[in-house]
């Protein structure tokens, strides 16, 4: 941590110092953007233990990848573009599994390994939304697309401009507009209903 006299490294600064494999500036950027990522990647992928798989996949990636940081856009928008490709990959991924891989046992097979599911138990995150309107408000947000949910939450969580959602999620910026109305929108929509 900077002391007193000494000026907390923008985000870009310590991308910069991760590329060189600084520990410790990687360390701080994990420090800063660990929740925020949680929640982005919960929250488009509906499910809390992907979201914690997916979101540390995507430090895992930036550690990576720090050296292909250019400063063209802001450090948030380029990892949240890492994200939500991990993201939409592991939809893809996901629906393959679901399709060809039984969860538990099969009377037909018993030798078949199980694959337990996610644990319903209540996580963090759940722990934390303990009040009735932050149950809503994340119930709404999985009926919402998950290109909806992304742009909603970079907006509120991150405040985002649309242009810099647009190019996160690799659109145009009436795109990600859309994104952000219809999902805003449909919000209000489905608390008033509640």
């Amino acid at each position: 941590m900077p002391g007193p006299n000494e000026l907390e490294l923008s985000d870009e600064e310590l991308c910069r110092r991760t590329a060189a494999k600084d520990v410790m500036a990687f360390e701080q950027l994990v420090e800063r953007y660990q929740p925020r990522t949680y929640r982005l990647a919960t929250s488009i992928l509906s499910n809390e233990a992907d979201g914690r798989d997916v979101s540390q996949e995507a430090f895992i990636r930036l550690y990576e990848s720090a050296h292909r940081f250019d400063g063209r856009a802001r450090f948030s928008t380029w990892f949240y573009r890492i994200l939500v490709n991990l993201c939409i990959d592991h939809q893809r991924r996901n629906k393959w599994w679901k399709k060809n891989v039984p969860l538990g046992r099969s009377d037909d097979n018993p030798d078949q390994p199980a694959i337990d599911p996610a644990s319903e138990a209540p996580g963090p995150e759940n722990l934390m939304m303990g009040s009735d309107n932050a149950r809503r408000l994340k119930q709404a947000l999985t009926k919402l697309s998950p290109s909806q949910r992304a742009a909603v939450m970079m907006q509120l969580q991150d405040d985002l401009s649309s242009r810099e959602v647009a190019e996160v999620l690799n659109c145009s910026e009436t795109t990600a507009r859309v994104h952000l109305h219809r999902g805003v929108v449909r919000l209000t929509k489905l608390l008033k209903e509640d």
